[in-house]
Formats: C-alpha cells, sequence, structure tokens
C-alpha cells in the first residue's frame, strides 16, 4: 500500500477550562500533542478550547469523536468542584461513573488514608469502561474510553500521559516536509505558489513570512506524504524563485 492509499489517522484535541479562556493560564499543550503526533504520522486536524460548563463539554466531545480517529482531551481531572470532565465524558458515552478500584489504589500510594478525602477522591472517578492512562508524575490516572484519551492540564502531566498513549495509537504515513527560503516577500510569490499548490492537490505548500536583520523574507513549507510529489513540487517552487530573482537582475 503506497502513502497515497494507506489510510490516514486523525485527531482533534477538546482542551477544557475556564483558565484557558480567560486568559489566566496560557496553554503549553496543543503544539506538543501537535508535534508529537505529527512525528508519528497522525494528522491533528482540530482544536476546541470550552469552558467548565458539562453540556459544552459533552456537545464537542461527541462532535469531535464522531468526526475523527482520536480525541484528546486536556484539563478538568483533578480534585477541585470545576474538574468536570470525568462526569462529561461519563455523560458524552451513556454510561455511568464512579470509584475505579484501580485509580483508588494509585492514590493510596501517594495519600494516607486519612487524607484521601472527598476532593482527592474525585479523581479515582472514571467512566465505567475505561482504561487508565499511567501517570508517572503523580500518579493520578487520566483514562480512555472509546477513542477519547482523557488527560491532566498541567503540562508535565500531560506529556508523561501522552508518553503512554503514543505507542497504543494506529498510525498512519507520515507527512514528509521540506523548508525553502525565499529571498523575497510574501507579495511577489503568491500567485504563482498558489499555482504550483493547484498542480499538487496532494501536497500542502504554505508561505511564512519573517524579519531579521536582513529585513523581510519568507520561507515556504511544501508538505506531502508521497516523496515524489514532494520532491517534484519543491522543485518546481525552486523555478518559480529563480524566475523572481532573474527577473531582479541578480
Amino acid at each position: 500500500m503506497n502513502s497515497e492509499s494507506a489510510e490516514i489517522i486523525t485527531a482533534a484535541v477538546l482542551v477544557i477550562g475556564d483558565e484557558i479562556l480567560s486568559g489566566r493560564t496560557k496553554d503549553q499543550n496543543i503544539g506538543h500533542i501537535a508535534e508529537r503526533l505529527t512525528e508519528i504520522g497522525i494528522d491533528l486536524r482540530e482544536v476546541r478550547v470550552v469552558p467548565d460548563d458539562e453540556p459544552v463539554i459533552v456537545d464537542a466531545l461527541n462532535a469531535l469523536r464522531s468526526r475523527y480517529t482520536y480525541v484528546f482531551t486536556t484539563g478538568g481531572i483533578g480534585p477541585t468542584h470545576d474538574d468536570i470532565t470525568a462526569d462529561a465524558v461519563a455523560k458524552a458515552f451513556g454510561v455511568g461513573i464512579d470509584h475505579d478500584p484501580r485509580a483508588v489504589a494509585l492514590l493510596s500510594e501517594i495519600f494516607p488514608a486519612a487524607s484521601l478525602n472527598e476532593a482527592r477522591m474525585r479523581m479515582a472517578r472514571l467512566p465505567d469502561g475505561s482504561d487508565l492512562i499511567v501517570n508517572t508524575v503523580s500518579k493520578a490516572p487520566g483514562f480512555r474510553i472509546g477513542n477519547v484519551h482523557v488527560m491532566a492540564g498541567v503540562p508535565k502531566i500531560m506529556h508523561a500521559m501522552l508518553d503512554e498513549v503514543l505507542p497504543t495509537l494506529r498510525t498512519g504515513p507520515k507527512v514528509l516536509s521540506e523548508t525553502i527560503l525565499a529571498n523575497a516577500k510574501e507579495g511577489e510569490i503568491g500567485t504563482p505558489l498558489g499555482d504550483i499548490q493547484a498542480a499538487y492537490p496532494s501536497a500542502s505548500i504554505g508561505s511564512y513570512p519573517f524579519q531579521n536583520e536582513a529585513g523581510y523574507n519568507t520561507n515556504i513549507v511544501v508538505r506531502s506524504r508521497d516523496p515524489e510529489v514532494l520532491a517534484q513540487a519543491a522543485s518546481d517552487v525552486r523555478s518559480m524563485l529563480a524566475a523572481i530573482w532573474e527577473s531582479r537582475g541578480q
């Protein structure tokens, strides 16, 4: 099976938390998840950020899990009253939720029985039918149910949970990429770059302007799962740029 016909594995991220929407907390997880998924051949197609509002979480989760191969949620699985992600996931799947003996055992390893209070026990409440996601940082687990992986919002803990999850996922053909320095501004290359993109529908061609001490410039990034398509499209980009440079007398 070649890269054009191989199954494409897709994903979405659902970020949960009023603190993200208010700006109180700056998300540090989306980019990390996107990078790790790209490395193993999974396309991150959508990211949503929702408040700590159960109906909103349920609606978003049901929309995403029906559309993509995998959904990853971050946030809302701690011990406080607004940590409602587990309840929302249970409602989305139409299952019950209770203290999971496996999760309780993990919490018992770090909290003496006398201090394993109601708030901390909230972290052991998992939807029926869930599998645990190991948390090597603070023990309190995440969980997976169906195609949904529920992880912590704290970056260090989320990263550790993701490390546990990645080896369990189906993967597709990896996206290859090549970056070409344009030595031109976006306005100079916009039209011919669009023509090249139209000629290679299975590739993705993007332009990314930047400024440094030499002035304005642009990086062109060509992406494709097919190495031949990548090479041909990149060659056409270089030829286009050479024509622009020649017209300047360079």
